[in-house]
């Protein structure tokens, strides 16, 4: 499908949608089985133009698995939620269990990985807090085998009842966001229709919209939030970037109000044209 997004906003990178099925394009990027990987590098191969997949084998952390739809792999994380609780925290250098857990992943694990397992990434300031947080998550077990990223120019425009659930996310810079959040608000009565939550950047572009999906006024979900997500995308999309993940209808609706809006003024076009010089 085409979008006359793209071309207003003078992307950098295609939009890309996520699915879910039970069967993937030939040449498909996937992580090896049992690979340690960010799937949002999966995600900026699709917004350049490829199809990238991971499946309950393959996707690359467990906030991934969580992100994407493939249930509470928090449960199989490590030494389990307590140890999930405290590498988001405070880490779990003297925390018996933990440290135990430790001892079996030297050699093995990332040297990374094991520094913030015992020191904690800090994003959160306690485990009790960091267990409300993952309570608060909206776990979805999604039936399909992969989760699959492609470019939206490969995706059919009314396929919405026949394939499942799609979101489209857009990776944009702030001029190209500020748009974007106009358009989501432009036509409804809700001066909050996109949220800034701060979770993992699988789940700004995963579950969290995907719950949006079912609502009957749906919310776009901006991403990129995320610390540890915008490391590992700096190299493959570069900095200043953030993503706005909205659900296929909600997409829909905001392309059919371009006409008339103000993408047609001269405000969004001075902006344009300033951000070209």
């Amino acid at each position: 499908m085409e979008t006359k997004l793209t071309n207003i906003l003078k992307l950098k990178y295609k939009p890309v949608v996520l699915s879910w099925s039970d069967s993937i394009p030939e040449k498909t990027i996937q992580f090896a089985k049992g690979k340690f990987g960010c799937v949002l590098n999966l995600f900026a191969a699709a917004a350049k133009g490829k199809f990238a997949a991971c499946d309950r084998e393959t996707f690359g952390c467990f906030g991934g698995g969580v992100g994407l739809g493939f249930g509470n792999q928090y449960n199989n994380f490590p030494g389990g939620v307590d140890c999930f609780c405290r590498f988001l925290s405070v880490g779990n250098q003297g925390y018996p269990p933990g440290e135990t857990v430790a001892g079996y992943m030297k050699g093995k694990a990332p040297a990374h990985f094991l520094s913030d397992f015992m020191k904690g990434e800090r994003f959160i300031k306690t485990p009790e807090l960091t267990k409300k947080f993952v309570e608060a998550m909206p776990m979805e077990d999604m039936p399909a085998k992969y989760a699959l990223f492609s470019p939206l120019s490969s995706v059919s425009s009314d396929s919405e009842d026949t394939t499942g659930p799609k979101i489209v996310t857009f990776i944009a810079d702030p001029d190209q966001l500020s748009g974007l959040v106009l358009l989501a608000t432009y036509a409804t009565e809700n001066i909050e229709a996109v949220a800034m939550p701060f979770v993992a950047g699988c789940m700004a572009i995963g579950i969290l919209p995907l719950r949006e999906s079912k609502s009957e006024n749906p919310r776009g979900i901006m991403g990129l939030i995320d610390l540890s997500a915008r490391v590992n995308v700096k190299s493959s999309l570069g900095r200043g970037f953030f993503t706005l993940s909205v659900p296929w209808k909600m997409f829909i609706t905001m392309e059919s109000n371009i006409p008339g809006s103000f993408f047609e003024r001269e405000t969004w076009k001075h902006l344009m044209d300033e951000e070209q010089k």
